[in-house]
């Protein structure tokens, strides 16, 4: 099985095929970084990330972009309002690129944290002024824009095709306009591609029409072009880009260069919180530093504690990308205690590495083996469907246990178990690490939930009168440098 996308221009699933043999090129939208990455940034970086992690995989090389929106976004995410770095950057008393510098840096520390690979590049809107200016210079002469007293704007009506991927008619854009049009617009649906600066903004820069700055939709596609030309592979973003932003993206790039812009375009779903949309009056905005453990934010008052970023990873690939996923402290705790698991059994898989018997790889384990990794990989060839991929890793989880569990298992076999959890879990998933730090107490902290899980199969024995195997878990846990000690009403682990 080849891998199939879900294309959102054509809506429907589509075998993968890129421009160049072996070569990806992605653009994703980036942040505005005018606050800290909150949990919707989480969905969405996390679900791109693991379609570059499985690109590579599959043996492509892929370059990767991902910008930075540090000027021109407006408010209300049209053409009126405000910029919001300029909103923020007054609450907070900072000149607005000292804000920008200051929240990419939080940006990139809680990327960094949901492991998600860094881009390639990562450009800034503000380091790209000239090429908008020359984008803008193209449309004028080819007459799909208008300059009226210091903006320019893209005229919709002399783009045929403006609509075709959000479904929209510039009829309806019309009825739905939710803002007063600017009666510098001759239609309500034209969009600025460059916006005329009061005296007092800060971020300005000089134009053939006066001092200015880019329009938000104009940057992306200035820098998906430059970077990787005027046609690119796959163009990603949350689904509420799809328009204005990305139908203004495929609008201005295809009217100035003549082709298409993008061959397949990728859209995350939203995030709910206990049920309701993410909103800072309900409550429940929750940045990525509330929800971390080991970050300096407090937790947010909706958590009833911090999770491990690879957690709330771990929770995201629960559902499918173009799903929507509800973050609640019940469905986070399930993540952190499903992580934890995978985690452990991958620690006590690596320890036995040392105390296993050298000798030959078991067949059985590989041909199960390779019935997991087809099953991740038709998984993933389906749309990227984690939810299915993640289910593999507790697959891997539980022939780990039987695996532990038998004296007789060879390091050869154990390390064929190893590499697959390497492989799929961490060069793919993201969530399982080449390398975890000690904690003080050796690996209790870490291992405490898969020895809890030997503990239960052990009761589960017992209680079925089978102390054979009841023995052989306790025995095997003593080989690991575990000693299990029954009390009145359960039983506790140490280390020897």
């Amino acid at each position: 099985m080849t891998l199939q996308l879900y294309n959102s221009l054509t809506r429907r699933l589509e075998e993968f095929k890129p421009l160049k043999e072996g070569q990806v090129g992605i653009y994703v939208c980036g942040p505005t970084v005018y606050g800290h990455a909150h949990l919707g940034h989480a969905k969405s970086y996390a679900s791109f990330d693991v379609l570059v992690r499985y690109l590579r995989y599959l043996g492509y090389s892929v370059t990767y972009i991902q910008n930075i929106t540090d000027v021109g976004h407006l408010t209300d995410d049209a053409d009126a309002g405000e910029d919001k770095l300029a909103v923020a950057a007054k609450k907070e008393k900072k000149h607005p690129m000292a804000l920008a510098e200051y929240y990419t840096r939080s940006y990139f520390e809680d990327m960094d944290k949901l492991n998600c690979v860094r881009p390639d590049i990562s450009p800034r809107a503000s380091g790209h002024i000239v090429e908008q200016i020359e984008l803008v210079k193209i449309l004028l002469d080819k007459g799909y824009a208008y300059e009226v007293n210091g903006s320019v704007y893209f005229e919709v009506s002399k783009f045929k095709d403006y609509g075709k991927l959000s479904g929209r008619n510039i009829e309806e854009m019309q009825a739905g306009a939710r803002v007063e049009v600017s009666p510098d617009k001759k239609n309500p649906a034209d969009f600025a591609l460059w916006k005329k600066a009061e005296a007092n903004h800060i971020m300005q820069w000089p134009s053939p029409w006066g001092m200015g700055f880019p329009g938000w939709h104009l940057e992306c596609s200035v820098m998906s072009m430059k970077y990787l030309g005027k046609t690119i592979d796959i163009h990603g973003g949350g689904m509420e880009n799809k328009f204005p932003h990305h139908e203004c993206e495929i609008a201005q790039s295809e009217a100035a260069n003549g082709v298409q812009f993008v061959k397949y375009w990728l859209h995350n779903n939203m995030v709910t919180v206990d049920g309701q949309k993410m909103g800072k009056s309900l409550n429940n905005f929750i940045t990525l530093k509330q929800a971390f453990a080991n970050s300096p934010e407090p937790k947010h008052d909706k958590l009833s504690r911090k999770y491990d970023p690879l957690a709330v990873r771990q929770l995201i690939l629960t559902s499918h990308y173009r799903s929507p996923i509800d973050f609640s402290d019940a469905a986070l705790t399930a993540a952190q205690s499903g992580y934890d698991k995978i985690t452990a059994t991958v620690l006590a898989v690596r320890k036995q590495l040392n105390l296993a018997p050298q000798g030959q790889i078991d067949a059985k384990v590989v041909e199960r083996l390779n019935q997991l990794k087809k099953k991740f990989e038709d998984a993933m060839n389906d749309d990227l469907n984690t939810s299915i991929a993640l289910s593999v890793m507790f697959d891997l989880v539980r022939l780990s246990g039987k695996l532990l569990e038998d004296s007789g298992t060879t390091k050869e076999t154990l390390l064929a178990v190893d590499d697959m959890f390497r492989k799929l879990g961490g060069d793919v998933l993201g969530i399982v690490k080449d390398q975890y730090e000690q904690t003080s107490g050796g690996d209790e902290k870490i291992i405490d939930s898969l020895v809890k899980g030997f503990i239960e199969q052990r009761a589960d024995a017992r209680n079925r009168r089978d102390f054979a195997m009841a023995d052989a878990i306790r025995n095997k846990l003593i080989d690991m440098g575990i000693i299990l000690e029954d009390k009145p009403g359960e039983t506790v682990w140490r280390m020897k």
